[in-house]
């Protein structure tokens, strides 16, 4: 990947969530992005969890699995979310660790850093702090934080080898990473890995497993898994695309149909676990 290639997908991403995050400011909760879609991310929250939070935090829930419950939290334990948009997860995280512990946010997105400090108050959680910056250079020491979790981002980055060695670097000795994620179980098209509108819809930089273990262990970590959590057919894909492509132009030459039957079952949501060596 090219260096304008690489900026122009991170200038992408951070212009769809911002848009998303204005859509949370200017929508009642059931009209904001995530809020309905049993695909990725309304469905993904018990009532016990949402119902304790502010609703801009669930309707900006733009992910596809639940990592606060992957996780195990304990009281005591210091929580990065990689990507951490509205808040949803480190909000959840600072309840479970307790006032022992601590919940960091980290996204590139200052609106939805706003969003999120917004829910923080309305919550009355004390115990988190939402940082600036990009997953791929994390502004914490190292060997700082006990968990790492993260809801359908990483394979947002274009450069995940930097984005699971900061991770490495900044958990402490056997901390561990516990992450949802979208994961690919066949390569997809060239054609398809090129469409920008893929890339926030966060399928087009999306790792097959094979590719997610190698990742994982090169950065040193051990003990790798992936267990899928949904399996995506044909029907889904293409509500998926229709979703996508209300904000992001579709190419003339993209055929929808034909593509998501290609796809048909190559494309997950899914656990990935990992562990730093004691």
């Amino acid at each position: 990947m090219t260096t304008q290639e690489h900026d122009e997908i991170l200038t992408a991403v951070r212009d769809f969530y911002a848009d998303a995050a204005r859509a949370v400011d200017a929508t009642s909760c059931c009209d904001a992005p995530g809020a309905t879609s049993g695909l990725i991310g309304g469905t993904l929250y018990g009532e016990d969890d949402a119902g304790a939070l502010p609703d801009a935090a669930v309707a900006a829930s733009l992910g596809c699995g639940n990592p606060t419950i992957l996780a195990e939290l304990v009281p005591g334990d210091v929580v990065l979310d990689l990507g951490s948009g509205g808040g949803i997860d480190v909000l959840l995280s600072a309840r479970r660790v307790g006032p022992t512990g601590k919940a960091y946010g980290l996204d590139m997105t200052p609106e939805m850093n706003d969003l999120a400090r917004a829910n923080q108050a309305e919550a009355g959680v004390t115990n988190a702090e939402f940082l600036h910056g990009t997953i791929e250079h994390v502004p914490l020491p190292d060997a700082s934080v006990d968990v790492i979790i993260s809801n359908c981002v990483v394979n947002l980055s274009p450069d995940k080898d930097a984005v699971l060695r900061e991770a490495f670097r900044v958990l402490a000795p056997g901390g561990r990473f516990a992450i949802s994620d979208i994961v690919l179980r066949r390569p997809l098209p060239g054609p398809v890995q090129r469409l920008v509108g893929l890339w926030t819809g966060c399928i087009a930089g999306a790792l097959l497993e094979t590719d997610y273990d190698a990742k994982l262990a090169a950065a040193g970590f051990v003990d790798m898994g992936i267990e899928p959590t949904r399996v995506f057919d044909r029907d889904d894909l293409v509500r998926m695309a229709a979703d996508m492509f209300t904000t992001v132009d579709t190419p003339e030459e993209f055929d929808v149909d034909r593509t998501a039957a290609d796809l048909d079952g190559a494309v997950m949501s899914a656990f990935v676990r990992a562990r730093k060596p004691a």
